[in-house]
């Protein structure tokens, strides 16, 4: 009897030694992943006093730091947990694109799949932090640079291509789409249809969960804004609206699993012929940063399915990978050995319990 077998569909527990074994299995999986890389741009500054000129705070530079955002940071998870990463995307011939493109090398990640594109803006989040001495800057401005128009159809040919010979002998096949045009719903369903095994297809899609009805995708992990946006509604503590939308999403995609993610109040999963299922958050419910959760959510959550485990398992190791990343400041990472100390942690808290 496999492992899901074992789980009741009304119960959302699940072993969590078992969970510490599926993780062990995340390394030299083959991961391709497809979509919109951006750069999350920091400023650091020291405030210094107000501005005479309009009530403002005038920020003394301190220093910029610049990292893998959107799927560059689902990418850059699935290294930090140990898979092969095979990135496909398009960046800019631009400071940001280079940025994104060091960081990957230094992790000994394969960017031939990265493709530079002159005259387009590699998209970029700059977020301004303001303190003073000797204390943690908050965030006060954000300010986005954004590609002026679409890729051209060349450039989607050649992503085409290169997407087609990645695939090749791929563990699981990870979609971000921040809505910047790389990733489309026809290129994920040519991609997903060249492969002759079955194997995860899953999706993390700002804007356009629907539009990937007939992609070929098996499970998704919108959070909880996303779906009162698709279903243009409210849910807040209302879990039954969390349940017809979580149901009604599922049953339109026709997906094999659908992860909604809760912030604080947990997770909430979606299977064919089962009762919805709801896990509270691990750990702290006090997050220090949000920033890039999602995407440490996608990576580990496909990870999980990539490795055998049910959609519930993948879903609690996804529960607590997303409990320690939100524990960092910034766009951040969480490895598998982190990963791996989390879990057996709540196991002896478990047994002693």
């Amino acid at each position: 009897m496999s492992r899901a077998a074992k789980i009741k569909s009304t119960s959302s527990s699940v072993d969590l030694m078992a969970l510490a074994d599926i993780v062990e299995h995340f390394a030299g999986k083959h991961v391709v992943v497809f979509g919109d890389f951006v750069a999350d741009a920091f400023q650091f500054g020291d405030i210094t006093r107000v501005s005479r000129e309009a009530p403002v705070l005038i920020l003394k530079h301190r220093e910029t730091q610049i990292v893998p955002g959107g799927g560059a940071n689902a990418a850059n998870n699935f290294a930090a947990l140990g898979a092969k990463v095979s990135p496909v995307t398009a960046i800019g011939d631009d400071a940001a694109g280079d940025r994104l493109l060091a960081v990957f090398r230094e992790r000994k990640v394969d960017v031939s799949g990265i493709l530079r594109v002159k005259g387009w803006t590699t998209p970029t989040k700059t977020r301004f932090l303001a303190g003073w001495a000797h204390t943690l800057g908050q965030q006060v401005l954000r300010v986005d640079y954004e590609p002026s128009e679409f890729l051209g159809e060349a450039t989607r040919k050649r992503l085409a291509q290169v997407l087609a010979r990645k695939m090749r002998g791929a563990d699981a096949f990870a979609v971000s789409d921040y809505g910047f045009g790389v990733a489309t719903p026809e290129d994920v369903r040519a991609a997903a249809t060249r492969v002759k095994r079955a194997i995860p297809v899953t999706l993390d899609s700002r804007y356009q969960l629907n539009s990937y009805k007939h992609a070929g995708i098996t499970s998704a992990t919108p959070n909880e804004a996303e779906m009162e946006s698709l279903h243009h509604t409210s849910i807040g503590s209302n879990l039954k609206e969390l349940e017809r939308c979580g149901q009604s999403t599922r049953e339109e995609l026709k997906l094999k699993s659908l992860l909604v993610t809760r912030g604080r109040d947990g997770m909430a999963l979606f299977q064919p012929d089962l009762k919805p299922l709801h896990i509270s958050a691990h750990g702290s419910a006090q997050a220090v940063d949000v920033t890039g959760a999602g995407d440490t959510v996608l990576a580990v959550y496909t990870l999980g399915l990539a490795s055998g485990a049910s959609p519930l398992e993948a879903a609690h190791i996804a529960n607590i990978a997303g409990s320690l990343v939100v524990m960092k400041r910034g766009t951040a990472t969480v490895s598998r050995e982190e990963l791996l100390e989390a879990i057996r942690q709540s196991a002896v808290k478990g047994s002693a319990s």
